[in-house]
């Protein structure tokens, strides 16, 4: 009986020393974590992410660079609008949207990546996991799942998400954005994560990520652009309680433009001119303002006014009565087109 007892206190033991070596607690997976980005010096991930937070689903292809301590580029690519490719870049000099094929660049006094979550940043997931003290934390067999509350700036819709990573490296393999019912609205999924990357001293450059094959195509495919392609005029199908009231057509030294005024509970204007491929690499255009993704391109936002190309047009969406917000969602719901 002596021994019996004895084997199974031994049991026992064994027991309590397999659980103190089992998995990990929140607290040890936040400090690896932590541990984890002090030591990094760069990175190159490629991830798809599928964004329902308008009238279609849009899907985009992104390429991600980082390099210690603040250089970002973040490629943007949409099969259904190719000229409208987007990079999105930080570096010694600011920070920059840039529209390779339109030679178009803006650059904003921005405090980006830091100022707003972004799912398909590795700091930016971490540090909104080190923010939230209430985060939820589930293990499971190959993964570690966050799930925290997120910080957009702009748009209180999208207030959750869930964090994947992968339990041996703790590199993300998929981060999930949630509305406040808790429905997936936007979906980063990683294919590769090369936490050992290293960079040229050129490779966040502007004048680099601008390429000069643009600049020799614009020459070529300008004319024929501009002599050929229509102007597509687009509409929102969202106008926060305002109906159109007047449509004005004039032409500028640069092709068609459309005036669309909306008036009612809350009165805007939008403008739309055909994009122009510029020839020779301009000046970025300074924007007092923070960068915006409207689910199918990424655009600037001021107080006042949103603009952003997509589809080859040029939009300007300016109003002093609508909130950021609601100019977010009249800007996402310009889909509904006509061509003149």
């Amino acid at each position: 009986m002596k021994m019996k007892i004895s084997g199974l206190l031994m049991l026992f033991g064994l027991v309590i020393v397999l659980a103190a070596c089992g998995e990990k607690t929140q607290e040890d997976v936040v400090a690896d974590l932590k541990e984890t980005v002090e030591k990094m010096d760069g990175y190159r991930a490629k991830a798809e992410m599928n964004m329902n937070t308008g009238q279609e689903q849009q899907t985009f292809q992104i390429n991600i660079w980082h390099k210690k301590d603040d250089m970002y580029r973040v490629g943007l690519s949409n099969k259904s609008d190719e000229k409208g490719n987007q990079i999105i870049l930080k570096n010694d000099d600011g920070v920059f949207v840039l529209t390779p094929a339109l030679n178009k660049s803006f650059k904003f006094q921005s405090e980006w990546p830091q100022n707003s979550s972004q799912p398909y940043l590795y700091q930016s997931l971490i540090q909104d996991i080190e923010k939230d003290k209430e985060a939820e934390f589930e293990v499971r067999d190959s993964h570690y799942v966050f799930k925290t509350k997120t910080n957009y700036q702009s748009n209180n819709n999208l207030p959750y998400q869930e964090i994947y990573l992968d339990k041996k490296s703790l590199h993300p393999t998929q981060v999930k954005v949630l509305d406040k019912d808790k429905n997936a609205l936007v979906d980063v999924s990683f294919s590769s994560f090369d936490s050992k990357a290293s960079f040229k001293d050129d490779d966040f450059s502007m004048k680099k990520n601008m390429g000069s094959e643009e600049s020799e195509e614009a020459e070529e495919t300008a004319a024929i652009t501009e002599e050929q392609e229509a102007l597509t005029v687009f509409y929102p199908s969202y106008m926060a309680g305002a109906e159109l009231t007047e449509k004005k057509e004039t032409s500028t030294e640069t092709g068609d433009r459309v005036i669309l005024t909306f008036e009612g509970e809350k009165n805007f204007t939008l403008v739309e001119e055909k994009a122009q491929i510029r020839t020779t690499m301009a000046t970025p255009n300074e924007v007092e303002g923070e960068i915006v993704n409207l689910g199918f391109a990424v655009g600037a936002i001021t107080d006042n006014s949103i603009e952003w190309t997509h589809n080859g047009v040029d939009f300007m969406l300016a109003s002093e009565e609508l909130t950021k917000e609601e100019l977010i969602e009249v800007a996402k719901s310009v889909q509904r087109k006509e061509v003149k």
